[in-house]
């Protein structure tokens, strides 16, 4: 964890690429090194790596939320029910927040 997440709030998660992509599920592993392979091909060619930084950082957080690996697919189901159009169950974010003690 670096000193920046910590004092952000942020939850601890791996900071090396090969440390995300070791704590990733399974399934999600191939996307990772498909996104990660792109955006390091785009800051050779630009020399910046803020693309890179930033898919790292979401990265990150998908490693957070899958430490509960059945709530974490039950979520990935969930949004691409809702992406697709269905009619899924939701709260406000306020609920939420107040529900897990936010």
């Amino acid at each position: 964890m670096t000193a920046t997440a910590a004092s952000s709030g942020e939850p601890p998660v791996p900071v090396a690429p090969s440390a995300i992509r070791a704590a990733l599920p399974p399934e999600e592993a191939g996307e990772f090194d498909r996104e990660y392979r792109r955006v390091m091909a785009e800051a050779t060619e630009s020399l910046d790596l803020t693309g890179v930084l930033a898919m790292l950082r979401r990265w990150q957080r998908v490693v957070w939320s899958a430490r509960d690996p059945e709530a974490h697919r039950r979520m990935l189901d969930q949004a691409a029910r809702l992406s697709s159009g269905e009619d899924v169950a939701t709260e406000p974010w306020t609920t939420t927040k107040a529900r897990l003690g936010l």
